[in-house]
């Protein structure tokens, strides 16, 4: 494992379930199989990130297979672009849907973080081929020069932490949404309806790919409210939002989806 503390910024140790720094700090592995790496002076909120229904609608609509393809994509895309005996890191890898998914095509070890304690438990009890921990996407806990392929998909970082973790020549994958995602839906909750705009940048980094994957999903009146729960848009979805969404059985709404590789320059 390449975790460090983020208390001191020393190297984790493994011993007896439990990793420790030469300072003494100590952080132990769940039964679950996970490790919290956030401190409580970290912490925005007693209980940051997603909770559990928040979580619960997120698992519901990924197993439907609605986002199939692009688990699918972004796993034969960190696969051609990550060496042998790699180290991949997912920021803000949720429950784990996407992290499985990369961890069962690459030769090598496959971590996610997330800030979301409810969702690192969940992750780590279902796919113990991957290495989970509660911690921050501000305060990475890697060493520098240590992972080989990010990905982010839909979570922010500090340009300046990826540098740091990525080893020369690394690669950063992110996924944001394309213009039309989930227009649809939108159009319930929206007067009108504005396209997403892509602003993204990622300096000093160089932009070695662009992708954008579209599908038309025909979701049911489950399907299409565990979606709207899992976005920020159930915030402003009001009962009439919902009446329609329980009253249309075959709800169609667009996915789109960019994806970026960026790679790290190999003199930093």
């Amino acid at each position: 494992m390449h975790y460090q503390c983020p208390l001191c910024q020393l190297p984790l140790n493994l011993a007896d379930r439990t990793l420790t720094c030469s300072n003494r700090h100590q952080f132990d592995f769940a039964k679950e199989g996970y490790v919290n790496l956030m401190p409580a002076q970290h912490k925005r909120s007693k209980a940051p990130g997603d909770n559990k229904e928040m979580m619960q609608a997120r698992r519901l609509f990924l197993e439907s297979g609605h986002y199939q393809a692009l688990a699918q994509h972004i796993a034969e895309l960190v696969e051609s672009i990550t060496p042998s005996q790699g180290q991949v890191l997912d920021i803000g890898c949720g429950e784990g849907y996407y992290t499985q998914h990369i961890a069962e095509r690459i030769n090598g070890d496959c971590y996610g973080i997330d800030i979301s304690k409810v969702a690192i438990r969940y992750a780590a009890k279902r796919y113990q081929e991957c290495h989970f921990s509660v911690a921050s996407s501000h305060r990475l806990p890697f060493a520098d020069n240590s992972l080989d392929t990010v990905i982010r998909i839909y979570a922010p970082c500090k340009p300046e932490e990826l540098l740091r973790v990525l080893k020369p020549g690394g690669h950063v994958v992110t996924v944001t949404p394309a213009a039309r995602h989930l227009y649809q839906l939108r159009e319930l909750i929206y007067d009108e309806v504005k396209l997403h705009q892509h602003t993204e940048t990622l300096e000093p980094f160089t932009k070695v790919n662009d992708t954008q994957l579209e599908t038309m999903m025909n979701l049911s009146c489950n399907e299409a409210k565990a979606l709207l729960q899992m976005t920020p848009f159930a915030w402003k979805a009001t009962a009439e939002t919902i009446a329609a969404l329980e009253q249309n059985p075959n709800f169609e709404c667009e996915s789109s989806f960019a994806i970026h590789t960026y790679q790290k320059p190999s003199n930093i």
